[in-house]
């Protein structure tokens, strides 16, 4: 399993926000870049970039900082947060991310995906599916669907999804732990690549995650306030 540091930007700041509230911050650094260099040299394999001002307030404040951080790196970089055109997927494929992150663009339209597959290759293409009680969110988490994350995983995998980003509001930025059942359904029902992110606090959550099949893991909270650190991370995961 892969262990995938975050780091999302706020302001052209990296933050960790508590359950996804602009106005709840966990954490807040100035230097973005020089946090992703930190979780390469550490050993990460991937990085992982959420831009939430586009998420949020459709800003786009933040490219320049995200194309640095591509380019400085040697590792590949997934990148999501307010991509709602294929002219942003493209922009972003561009600058050289190895996997964009969709979300709200492709929950309500879902033929979206059938459409960018002719653009890109279905490993490029990531969706993220935010769940909170039991139901998937859009619009950076504002509005609630009608879809259970199987639900709609199973109409993206149809259309061409590479894989899904899964993150379980209900848990994340708390530090509390995750909640395994909620994940575990989407590895059983899907056959495409179940990304975990939300909650993960412990090693042992590690250990849960690999247990039911998941193929990644993206931490933030837990890796930037020290309750875990990402070498011993990547090292239980490669010898598990």
């Amino acid at each position: 399993m892969k262990v995938i540091p975050a780091v999302d930007i706020k302001d052209k700041k990296c933050v960790q926000l508590i359950q996804g509230n602009p106005n709840n911050k966990l954490i807040e650094l100035e230097d973005p870049i020089g946090v992703a260099k930190k979780w390469v040299n550490k050993g990460a394999q991937m990085i992982h970039i959420v831009d939430l001002d586009r998420a949020i307030y459709q800003k786009n404040t933040n490219e320049e900082i995200i194309r640095e951080i591509i380019n400085s790196l040697d590792v590949p970089v997934q990148v999501g947060g307010g991509i709602r055109s294929l002219k942003d997927v493209l922009n972003l494929i561009d600058m050289g991310a190895d996997r964009v992150i969709l979300g709200t663009l492709a929950i309500e339209n879902p033929e979206f995906i059938e459409v960018l597959s002719e653009h890109i290759d279905k490993e490029k293409i990531m969706v993220a599916l935010d769940s909170k009680d039991g139901k998937v969110l859009i619009k950076g988490w504002k509005e609630k669907t009608k879809y259970s994350p199987v639900e709609i995983g199973k109409i993206l995998e149809e259309k061409g999804a590479g894989s899904i980003l899964f993150t379980n509001v209900d848990v994340e930025g708390l530090l509390k732990g995750i909640d395994v059942e909620a994940i575990k359904k989407l590895v059983e029902e899907l056959s495409i690549p179940i990304i975990a992110s939300g909650g993960i606090t412990s090693y042992n959550d590690l250990i849960k995650l690999m247990d039911i099949g998941v193929e990644g893991v993206v931490i933030g909270s837990a890796l930037y306030k020290g309750l875990i650190d990402l070498k011993k991370c990547i090292e239980i995961c490669n010898d598990y």
